[in-house]
C-alpha cells in the first residue's frame, strides 16, 4: 500500500525533529562513530512509528542500541514537548537498526573483488595469447 500525503509529513517532521534531538542529547556520536537516523516510516493511523538507525563505524552496536532503547523514554518526551502542536497524539516509538550501510560496503568489496579477478584473467589471457 502507498504512503499518504500525511504520513509522509509526519515521518518528515519527526526524523527532523529526531536528528536534532539525537545531536542535543549526544547520540549522533557514540563509541568512536556516527549514528544517524536514516529513515522514519510512519502507520496509517500514525500511532506507530518505526525509527531506523543507522550506524557509520561504531564498534559495538548492540551496546549503541541498547543505550538509545533505555534512553528512549527521554527521547519521547522531547520529542513530544516538540511536536505537540503539529500531531494529537504522539506515535508509539520503536527503534530498528538500519543496516543497509553495512550491505553496501560488502557489495563495493565484492565488486572490486571481481574486478580485480577480471583484471586478472585478462592479464593470463593476454600473457598465453603472446606465446602462442
Amino acid at each position: 500500500m502507498e504512503e499518504g500525503k500525511r504520513q509522509r509529513q509526519v515521518a518528515g517532521v519527526l526524523q527532523e525533529e529526531m536528528n536534532d534531538i539525537f545531536r542535543r542529547l549526544g547520540f549522533n556520536m557514540m563509541n568512536g562513530g556516527m549514528v544517524s537516523i536514516s529513515s522514519v516510516k510512519v502507520t496509517p493511523d500514525l500511532l506507530e512509528a518505526r525509527i531506523y538507525i543507522s550506524f557509520f563505524q561504531v564498534k559495538d552496536i548492540e551496546a549503541a542500541m541498547k543505550k538509545i532503547d533505555d534512553r528512549s523514554w527521554e527521547i519521547k518526551k522531547e520529542l513530544s514537548d516538540r511536536v505537540k502542536h503539529q500531531l494529537r497524539r504522539m506515535p508509539v516509538l520503536h527503534f530498528y537498526l538500519d543496516d543497509t550501510l553495512e550491505h553496501v560496503f560488502k557489495m563495493e568489496d565484492l565488486f572490486q573483488k571481481l574486478n580485480e579477478e577480471d583484471a586478472q584473467r585478462k592479464g593470463e589471457a593476454g600473457a598465453n595469447e603472446e606465446k602462442a
